[in-house]
């Protein structure tokens, strides 16, 4: 048999063996990562339910899933054990300080001009006008709604008992 006839299942081989090499590469890390669980630490079940491990076992782990709720699960049932900042961010919503990474409402702070007169109309804090006005403001427009609405009603309550 030539070369080029086994070249295919040469190759065919060399990669089930890279695929079944990072796959016993990531089923190790994972066992690993399980076997380094501590009482105190958070964990994520597969399954997404964040807890705080009590108890490790050799096959079990006794979660602590909220005041006088405990669960037991498989080590296998544990998807990730969690730093202490990641598990009180995601759990208790607990964020260290960012202020190094605020980012600005507007992007006029990061574009720099020298132009002054943009600085001064985009710090003009005048009101807008939209052209509705409150009854508290203009009492003559207060008065001839209170007239509406009254004629409104005296006409309303006329046209009922000339119905009947």
């Amino acid at each position: 048999m030539s070369l080029l006839t086994l070249l295919p299942f040469i190759v065919l081989i060399g990669a089930m063996f890279l695929m079944t090499r990072s796959a016993k590469k990531k089923q190790q890390q994972a066992v690993d990562m399980r076997n380094q669980m501590q009482p105190g630490s958070g964990v994520r079940t597969i399954g997404g339910m964040y807890a705080t491990v009590k108890e490790v076992s050799e096959d079990t782990v006794l979660l602590d899933a909220g005041p006088g709720v405990e669960l037991l699960f498989a080590k296998n049932a544990i998807g990730a054990v969690l730093t202490d900042e990641e598990y009180n961010r995601i759990v208790h919503g607990v964020e260290h300080d960012l202020k190094s990474d605020v980012v600005p409402d507007d992007a006029s702070s990061l574009t720099e001009t020298d132009d002054s007169s943009d600085a001064a109309a985009a710090s003009d804090d005048t009101p807008v006008d939209l052209g509705k006005k409150d009854a508290a403001d203009d009492p003559a427009d207060a008065d001839t709604a209170g007239e509406a609405k009254a004629d409104a009603q005296s006409k309303k309550s006329e046209g009922d008992s000339e119905a009947k």
